[in-house]
């Protein structure tokens, strides 16, 4: 055989019998080799990802923030509509790829092509990279915006009462970005995003990002009358109740308050002398009667309170506990008259401690804090799409997995045991054939949301 054929035999056996890279030996079991390799096709750990496309598809929150974006690329060169985009980047964080990196291993994912509705290889980092700095600052407004459209669209009517309860939280930062200043309090250079919840729900209304300082008590009362006027446009007659701890509480927002109708708020207040000696009395008589028996006290006292700023007196209450630890005295000011001390103290101010759990679940199990864009709107716009996964993932648990073990858990198990499903899928020519494990733990949960949604579609 002359060097030509043989050059042209080991080609085409390189050809037909390529080197399998990616076989591996593992130990052995009753004697019997065991191999594990990388070639099974068409799969993906992230089954539970179509129930969120389902969600979507009912709330329409993905489209929302679609139509917020002007497209002014060249559409002959475009691959990926920028609702593809939104799909693709917020589905791979629901699923816990929160980092534009990982588009780059998860763009051939079955599952993340469906839920973004695309049939071809999805975006890459740079593509993702690119769309994340092109929005604009009107972009970001109509998104917000559109955040506090979905919400008030998720009421069949107009609720009777709903409380905004606010607080910020640190998102440290890493390099040079945009608006990023030291805290002292975190001792690290970070963003202070604003969240914004509806209380009873746990809904989100809208998150804003803001440089490294805690906000502005004049600044958070900007934004919640431009998101309350918003919300008077559509119900008139709601009773909205602003909740936040003492740094959100302003003279300009108790003054705006007085004058409208059914806004009221609740807040915590910094303690001063004047406020410690309107509050003597209770304070001592807790003081002895722990002396006395030696068993905790905790009281609760109100009276009316009025600080040089203020242009009126206003209702404050005291809750003043004593135990071996100590004395423990804390304010709230509020403008509710009718309930008592301590009901208002611990059922109304207390439970804003509700919205410290949905801060966690977006920030910590979502990493909402993630912010390593170098462009202060590019990091907004990220916080936008954790939002997005946020409102998808909490309608799916409040909605439709009412019932189950995972209506009350945190996002992170609904990540672990919802979410993390294999599923294998094939594409025929008629139809697409997604098929789950015979046998696995939140499989209860998944047949509910499917008989869910099946009804719901029609």
């Amino acid at each position: 055989m002359g060097k030509d054929n043989i050059n042209s035999a080991n080609n085409t056996t390189k050809h037909e019998n390529p080197p399998q890279l990616s076989l591996f030996n593992l130990s052995n079991l009753d004697h019997k080799k065991v191999e594990a390799s990388f070639t099974l096709k068409q799969t993906s750990n992230d089954g539970g990802l179509l129930l969120l496309r389902e969600m979507d598809n009912l709330t329409g929150i993905i489209d929302r923030l679609s139509t917020c974006l002007e497209d002014a690329r060249n559409q002959s060169y475009v691959q990926h509509s920028y609702g593809a985009l939104l799909r693709q980047r917020i589905m791979q964080i629901a699923a816990g790829y929160e980092d534009a990196n990982d588009c780059n291993t998860m763009k051939d994912d079955e599952i993340l092509k469906i839920c973004s509705e695309s049939s071809q290889t999805l975006s890459s980092q740079p593509t993702m990279s690119r769309f994340e700095n092109q929005v604009s600052s009107t972009q970001l407004y109509r998104i917000a915006k559109s955040f506090v459209d979905h919400f008030i669209s998720s009421y069949q009517s107009e609720p009777g009462i709903i409380i905004l309860d606010s607080d910020d939280t640190s998102s440290l930062t890493y390099g040079n970005q945009q608006l990023t200043l030291f805290n002292n309090y975190y001792g690290d250079y970070c963003y202070m995003p604003l969240h914004i919840y509806e209380g009873f729900s746990g809904k989100l209304i809208t998150t804003i990002l803001k440089p490294g300082r805690r906000s502005k008590s004049l600044d958070v009362f900007t934004i919640h009358k431009r998101i309350i006027s918003y919300l008077r446009e559509h119900w008139p007659n709601t009773m909205i109740i602003l909740r936040g701890d003492s740094h959100f509480c302003s003279k300009e927002m108790m003054e705006w308050a007085c004058g409208m109708r059914n806004v009221e708020f609740i807040t915590g207040l910094t303690g001063n002398s004047v406020l410690n000696d309107k509050a003597k009395v209770t304070i001592e008589s807790a003081q002895r009667e722990f002396k006395q028996y030696g068993k905790a006290v905790k009281r609760f006292h109100c009276f009316q309170y009025k600080a040089g700023s203020w242009a009126f007196p206003e209702r404050v209450v005291v809750k003043v506990e004593v135990s071996s630890m100590g004395t423990n005295v804390r304010y709230i000011v509020s403008s509710l008259q009718n309930i008592r001390s301590r009901a208002l103290y611990e059922q109304g101010y207390c439970i804003r401690g509700a919205a410290e759990l949905r801060i966690k679940d977006h920030k910590t199990y979502l990493k909402s804090d993630r912010m390593s864009c170098n462009s202060f709107k590019a990091n907004q716009f990220r916080l936008f799409l954790h939002s997005a996964a946020y409102v998808l993932i909490h309608s799916l648990q409040n909605e439709i997995l009412q019932g189950t073990e995972f209506c009350k858990a945190t996002m992170r198990t609904i990540q672990l045991k919802v979410i993390k499903v294999a599923a294998q899928v094939k594409v025929l020519k008629s139809k697409i054939k997604i098929e789950l494990p015979a046998s696995f733990y939140s499989q209860n949960a998944f047949v509910k949301c499917f008989q869910v949604f099946e009804i719901l579609r029609l």
